[in-house]
């Protein structure tokens, strides 16, 4: 097994056991179907259930301490976005799950090229990759792929 299907099971494993020890907390009674039941404040969760939240990143943090650096950057990164900037990292980041390959590829070239560009630029960029077929799609990543 590859080291990112092991922490991908370890994962797995705490969100199972998350989610069994949030079904045995003695929170507010069941909400009735079609209502969503509030989840209870950090404080409000019992040691076990703390623990099988913060166990992934514990395991992470221990197996991979070339990382660790990058780990706590990130947490500061995310602390000091706005609401509106974390919601957009978010969707981002589920846009990207979501993916192809070929897609990603694309997304890859385009983000590198638009890194140089000024917001006008980009904005015209954008405007033509969505007037674009997808063979003028093609051409246009490999003609800007450069090294990847």
């Amino acid at each position: 097994m590859t080291r990112r299907t092991l922490r991908l099971l370890a994962f797995a494993s705490a969100l199972s056991i998350a989610f069994a020890a949030a079904g045995a907390w003695a929170g507010p009674p069941a909400a009735p179907p079609g209502d969503v039941a509030p989840l209870p404040a950090w404080e409000q969760l019992t040691p076990a259930q703390r623990e099988a939240l913060v166990a992934p990143l514990r395991e992470r943090w221990n197996s991979e301490p070339q990382k660790r650096q990058r780990m706590l950057d990130h947490a500061r990164r995310w602390q000091e976005m706005t609401p509106e900037q974390r919601a957009r990292a978010r969707n981002g980041r589920e846009r990207w799950q979501h993916m192809g390959p070929e897609e990603r590829a694309h997304s890859r070239v385009l983000f590198r090229e638009m890194q140089q560009m000024t917001p006008a630029q980009r904005d015209a960029l954008k405007a033509q990759w969505r007037a674009m077929s997808p063979e003028q799609k093609r051409a246009w990543v490999e003609q800007h792929r450069g090294n990847d």
